[in-house]
């Protein structure tokens, strides 16, 4: 019996083995695999089928917008059209990031003619939030990661329900991993009051596995389909200083307006069509493309990149190193997770060899012990070579930036970790201003002054207990 149960583990254990080999694209991710499956067989498969396995190239997810055969050419001739426009006429702005615009596709199509204010923290955003959700008319459309059944959970709750009322048509996603906390009641209060609400994925005991491992990291708001948030902050008491979580979080976030705006919805309408089985297309109603277009709100090129299982390509990945290997002189890079890939701790290196002053602020209090060992050895390469790594000591430091040059600011959902580049859905916003973009490079000199600076000949020296657990930590990272 015992030998037949080992027999058996062992068979499974080598097409899972096969399985890991075809599907896993990392090698190093898949030789983690295969050590863990073939050491501790059922472990090992238990983790892989959890959290290891890559459904980009099966298309588990589609976002493909369902889009009536009048609709869809509009939009693609009007947008395309646009972009290439300002791709002509604006050569000189964009100086030497045109390639990272010309990266994407028409998803992620630049766009001119916004104005986008930044946002630091949840005091800031919020108050700039509750504005904007009490002037929408026609619709408002959210979609968040983690929503708390909070204070601030339900004081936007209360306008939601109180919109709908008054006849606004209210669509809310909700992760439903990361906002366990309104499952019961807040929910249920919503679609009583006529707001709509789905969970991007429902996920149960049986298919536990296979859902919970791709969650929806975005953070969008968007109302009348003219102006749209987006950015780090999730809708927590957590993120309103001072909060009663007796822990300073801060967060960068950031409001749109503008034609912008149009390629939010465009991500916001796909989610959408696939959580809840409805079959919106591009419309007038959703997608003001005569008014944004011919609009002066603002003179900023602004790019919205989003990226997911349902990604050909990890846009998002791919759209980060181009800026830092565009970029000339400054790179400055704030981010709560740095659990980079090879390509990406090679980009940075390049940058740093090539002359440019590289500086990376990461938590010095984190969330995520592991994470925060995993972090720590990539730091003695990147160290070595001149690059500044800095630790936030005021707080938790929970934004994900990225300013290049003073030209291009990056601000978004997505971390500097496999996870964000491969497994969650993300979304970046990148604004090609230098208004904006030394706005958020004063921001990041300001968080330095609350940061301390890690000394490379101290930080070789530490215990070298401290160093085994950090290799170790990093061995299984490309697990998870």
């Amino acid at each position: 019996m015992l030998t037949g149960i080992i027999i058996t583990s062992y068979l499974l254990a080598f097409i899972t083995g096969i399985i890991v080999i075809f599907n896993t694209r990392s090698s190093t991710k898949a030789l983690a695999y295969l050590f863990l499956v073939f050491t501790f067989p059922v472990l090992g498969m238990i983790v892989y089928y959890t959290v290891g396995v890559n459904y980009r190239s099966h298309k588990m997810y589609s976002k493909k917008l369902e889009i009536d055969k009048v609709a869809y050419p509009k939009l693609r001739e009007r947008i395309g059209e646009f972009s290439k426009n300002i791709l002509n006429k604006n050569k000189k702005r964009l100086k030497h990031f045109s390639k990272l615009v010309h990266l994407d596709n028409l998803e992620n199509q630049i766009t001119i003619n916004n104005k986008t204010k930044l946002l630091i923290n949840g005091e800031q955003k919020f108050e700039e939030v509750i504005k904007a959700l009490q002037k929408a008319k026609h619709h408002i459309h959210i979609e968040y990661y983690i929503y708390e059944n909070d204070t601030i959970g339900n004081q936007i709750a209360e306008i939601l329900k109180e919109k709908a009322q008054d006849g606004v048509k209210i669509k809310f996603i909700y992760d439903d991993f990361g906002s366990r906390s309104i499952h019961r009641k807040l929910v249920k209060d919503l679609k009583t009051s006529g707001v709509e609400v789905f969970p991007f994925y429902k996920y149960w005991w049986h298919v536990f596995a296979s859902r919970v491992n791709y969650r929806n990291h975005r953070k969008i708001i968007i109302v009348d389909g003219e102006l749209g948030f987006v950015g780090g902050i999730n809708i927590s008491d957590r993120y309103i200083n001072p909060n009663t979580y007796n822990l300073f979080w801060r967060d960068t976030h950031l409001k749109i307006e503008g034609p912008a705006v149009l390629m939010l919805q465009r991500t916001f309408i796909g989610d959408w069509n696939f959580c809840s089985n409805q079959k919106i297309g591009v419309t007038e109603e959703y997608f003001p493309i005569r008014d944004l277009l011919d609009s002066d709100s603002g003179e900023e090129l602004v790019q919205i990149v989003a990226s997911g299982p349902d990604s050909d390509h990890p846009n998002i990945l791919y759209s980060i190193i181009q800026a830092i290997m565009a970029s000339k002189e400054e790179i400055l890079i704030t981010t709560p997770y740095f659990v980079p890939d090879d390509s990406l701790i090679s980009a940075l290196k390049i940058a740093k060899l090539s002359g440019v002053n590289l500086k990376l602020l990461v938590p010095g209090i984190s969330d995520s012990k592991i994470v925060n060992s995993v972090s720590h050895s990539f730091y003695d390469e990147l160290l070595d070579i001149g690059i500044e790594i800095y630790k936030y000591q005021k707080g938790f430091i929970h934004a994900k930036t990225m300013v290049c040059d003073s030209r291009l600011a990056i601000i978004g959902t997505a971390n500097l970790d496999q996870r964000s580049f491969d497994l969650n859905f993300e979304i970046n916003a990148l604004v090609f201003n230098e208004k904006l973009a030394m706005e958020l490079s004063n921001a990041f000199y300001d968080d330095l002054n609350n940061a301390i600076k890690i000394d490379p000949i101290t930080w070789k020296n530490r215990p070298y207990t401290e160093k085994f657990i950090e290799r170790v930590a990093r061995l299984i990272s490309p697990m998870f």
